[in-house]
This record gives C-alpha cells, sequence and structure tokens, in this order.
C-alpha cells in the first residue's frame, strides 16, 4: 500500500501501544477508516506490535514504525512485516536503506536544508515536526520552495481542532498522537476517537463549519 492508496491521508501514531491490544487496537483504527498505522519504537515491545499488526491488516492498512533512527531499526522493520518508516529526523543512511526495501518513509523535518535533503533521497513525504512550531503558514513558506510533487504532513499539536487551518495551506496528510491514542485508552475508545476525528477532516475538507 502507498499513500495514495490510502482512503485518509491521516496517520494514527500509536506510542506506549502493547502487543496484546495491537490488534484490537489496529481492527479499530482499519474498521473507522485509519489505514497508515505507526508504531513508534520507544513503545514496550514495538517489532513484536508490529508484526502482529502486519500480520492482522494484510493488505489494508500501512503498518510500520516511527521514532526509527538507524539503518539497523529499518532492517528489523522490514523482517517485522512492516511498510512504513518514520523519523524525527533526516539521516541519510536510515532513510535510504528504507527506500531501498520500497518502505513508505516519512522523516521529520524542520528547516528548508532538511526538507530539501529529504526529498532529494526519495522522501514519499516530509513529516514537519513539531508542526505547531513552524504553523501552517511556516510549513507553506518553505513548502514553495520544494519540488511541486513533494507530499507534505503535518506532526506534533496536530488535531481535528486544526485541520482547516493546514489544508487552507496546500498540507495534505497528517499524524496523530495522543488526541487519537494514548497508553490505556481501550480499542473501543480509539475507534470513537478515530471516527469523529475522520468527521472533522471531512469537515474541514469540505470547509464546513465543525
Amino acid at each position: 500500500m502507498q499513500l495514495d492508496d490510502l482512503k485518509y491521508p491521516l496517520v494514527a501514531i500509536l506510542r506506549g501501544l502493547k502487543p496484546e491490544e495491537t490488534e484490537a487496537t489496529v481492527g479499530q483504527l482499519i474498521e473507522a477508516g485509519i489505514q497508515a498505522i505507526e508504531i513508534p519504537l520507544n513503545s514496550p515491545s514495538p517489532f513484536r506490535s508490529i508484526e502482529i499488526a502486519a500480520k492482522f491488516a494484510g493488505a489494508d492498512a500501512l503498518i510500520g514504525a516511527g521514532t526509527v533512527l538507524e539503518p539497523e531499526d529499518v532492517d528489523r522493520l522490514h523482517d517485522a512485516g512492516g511498510q512504513l518508516m518514520v523519523s524525527p529526523n533526516v539521516a541519510p543512511d536510515t532513510l535510504t536503506r528504507a527506500v531501498s526495501y520500497g518502505m513508505v518513509t516519512m522523516p521529520g523535518v524542520f528547516t528548508p536544508t532538511e526538507a530539501l535533503l529529504a526529498a532529494k533521497l526519495g522522501a514519499s513525504a516530509l513529516k514537519f515536526f513539531p508542526a505547531f512550531k513552524l504553523g501552517p503558514d511556516g510549513i507553506a513558506a518553505i513548502k514553495v520552495i520544494l519540488p511541486k510533487d513533494t507530499r507534505v504532513a503535518a506532526v506534533g499539536g496536530v488535531s481535528e481542532a486544526n485541520f482547516a487551518d493546514y489544508l487552507a495551506e496546500g498540507i495534505e496528510y497528517f499524524g496523530l498522537g495522543s488526541s487519537l491514542y494514548k497508553p490505556g485508552r481501550s480499542p473501543e475508545e480509539v475507534g470513537e476517537r478515530a471516527r469523529s476525528i475522520i468527521k472533522a477532516y471531512e469537515a474541514a475538507k469540505n470547509g464546513l463549519q465543525i
């Protein structure tokens, strides 16, 4: 699955997810309509959770890891069946390793230098992080100097409350962390929040008042 195949341009960030709750939580997200799912590597037994999620979801979702820092992490992600590599920075060796596996890659960027480097290295999308520090207008200003086909995501401080602000600046993709999932939240509650977030995204995209 590639970014263009997603029903919604939303990435669920499941930081702190445990293996035993993975299948139920991922099932709720897919049922709600969120198909891109990131399990950060600073979660408990992350590669086990990724393996469970990838086997459960099959072709119905894009499963992968976040907070990927080293090429060796990419190798383990590949072995676990992950297809999505999200990092907080632009580490050329790590990014090119993921590209070599054909993974969807979303490296974290904050400056024009980082953004241009990530685009040159073949990133699938650029993850502007933390987005709330740059703001929609700050990201839009950097977006102007990027190749026209560059996909841009906002992560960090993004929620259903500010989708419209980012969409108005041509920012297409969104990473959703604590507004969607945090440890202790039940799979059913995550599913309910996912549906609410999707409703807000559709309303913002259609220019409606939420």
